[in-house]
């Protein structure tokens, strides 16, 4: 994601072109400016009241979006609020599902393992 700011030139110039042409352009893109920093700012409690800006818009594609954040809001809230993270779970578990299954058929569980634990960094 970038910044409207950070962007070159060109494309800056672009985009205000776009927003000047387009009312609905200008509230949707300041609506998504408003969750990228949501996101970056990691300011999960902030999210309720977004939502209800973009209920009141009437931009029915961020209507769509938001129906999915809705459904879950606590948990997104809590993840964007809280500091740890399951990556590096999620990590180790997509590198165990690769190797599975680039040995898939050729060998037993044996070799498996030992690759698994040969893969894995080690614990300083």
């Amino acid at each position: 994601m970038t910044s409207p700011a950070d962007l070159p030139a060109g494309h800056r110039e672009h985009l205000e072109d776009l927003l000047t042409a387009c009312a609905h352009l200008t509230v949707l893109a300041e609506r998504v400016t408003q969750f990228a920093d949501l996101l970056t700012g990691r300011r999960g409690e902030d999210l309720d009241a977004w939502i209800s800006l973009v209920d009141a818009d009437d931009l029915p594609a961020l209507h769509r979006f938001v129906h999915g954040p809705r459904r879950d809001l606590p948990a997104l809230v809590a993840d964007l609020m809280l500091t740890y993270s399951n990556g590096p779970i999620e990590d180790a578990n997509t590198k165990v599902k690769f190797l599975k299954r680039q040995m898939y058929g050729r060998t037993g569980f044996a070799l498996l393992r030992q690759r698994i634990l040969l893969t894995q960094p080690h614990a300083a």
